[in-house]
């Protein structure tokens, strides 16, 4: 473990779910970290089940309680709290913030982190987790020794029943085009480049989203690799991406494996990856979190001002094509 780690002394916001999957990560690391709740009764459970203390009350409870040599936060809360969370920080003095995804509940809300992080030049890093995953690193070694991507296509089907029995909000269901599918979209676009060409096609909302539920389209990427992508959420499917290299199909159908096809075979075999940590832990969670104290100094950190380009320019355009 690095210096580095060990005067990290982050703060954790949030003791939900993905709250404590950090923490396990954060002690694994031996990082002297806090952890914050909003609700005393939130809290109190993440004691009861953790065993790690915690404070309450939120930005405004954590200021009283708040180590000076503060310098990292990592933002888990509820989707609706992620944007005014994180921009409650900056103003905290706080300049070095994971945030999860999508970063807010809307591009607008992601537009606002996005100017205070420029005023306040704050680093600000999207936690798009899959970019971290062992496969996906692995994938961007191949890439890079057999001449770049040629082409590429992914599918970002949603299955309603999970989202519908999930106690997700009215407002995150709207959204889950942007909250949830655009891991897909990131993942893809990382490996085989953002589009300079695109035209997108969507059809027949469902009651909890409106505006789109069948998606295709097609496009160039900046690197000059031809993509396309379908989904179908009223309709059987899953999440997968497929890039082509000149001696390569690479595909990951789940995203944490990936396999590969030769030329001259039809027969895909999986790819030996070091992803023991996936396994442990909450896939890419790890490395996207050590290398986050380390300072996020690594290509696939994905920076709130690109990340609000990648929304405002292609996501939505993607996954509501006809909206005014």
């Amino acid at each position: 473990m690095s210096d580095n780690l060990n005067s990290a002394h982050p703060v954790l916001f949030g003791v939900g779910p993905i709250g404590k999957e950090y923490c396990k990560i954060l002690q694994q690391l031996g990082s002297d970290f806090h952890v914050v709740g909003r609700s005393v009764t939130g809290v109190n459970q993440f004691i009861s089940e953790t065993g790690i203390h915690a404070f309450s009350g939120g930005v405004e409870g954590w200021k009283t309680n708040r180590a000076p040599d503060t310098k990292f936060a990592i933002v888990a809360v509820n989707l609706e709290e992620l944007a005014q969370t994180t921009l409650d920080l900056m103003d905290c003095g706080i300049r070095n913030i994971l945030i999860e995804k999508p970063g807010g509940i809307n591009a607008e809300e992601i537009g606002r982190v996005k100017d205070k992080a420029k005023a306040t030049k704050s680093n600000v890093w999207i936690a798009y987790n899959r970019r971290f995953y062992a496969s996906v690193l692995k994938a961007q070694e191949i890439i890079r020794n057999d001449g770049g991507v040629k082409s590429f296509n992914f599918e970002f089907t949603e299955w309603p029943h999970t989202i519908l029995e999930g106690g997700f909000s009215e407002s995150a269901k709207r959204n889950w085009f942007l909250v949830n599918s655009t891991h897909v979209l990131d993942t893809a676009f990382l490996l085989g480049g953002y589009p300079e060409k695109l035209e997108s096609f969507a059809l027949e909302g469902c009651d909890w989203h409106p505006e789109s539920a069948i998606f295709s389209g097609s496009g160039i990427s900046e690197i000059g690799a031809l993509f396309s992508y379908q989904a179908n959420w009223l309709a059987p499917g899953r999440w997968s991406v497929e890039v082509l290299t000149p001696n390569n199909r690479l595909i990951f159908r789940p995203l944490e494996k990936l396999q590969v096809q030769k030329p001259k075979s039809v027969t895909t075999e999986f790819i030996e990856i070091d992803d023991h940590l996936d396994r442990e832990y909450k896939p890419g969670f790890f490395k996207q979190t050590e290398l986050f104290l380390k300072g996020g100094e690594h290509n696939n950190f994905l920076s709130v001002d690109k990340h609000y380009e990648n929304v405002t320019k292609y996501f939505l355009k993607i996954g509501y094509p006809n909206r005014k």
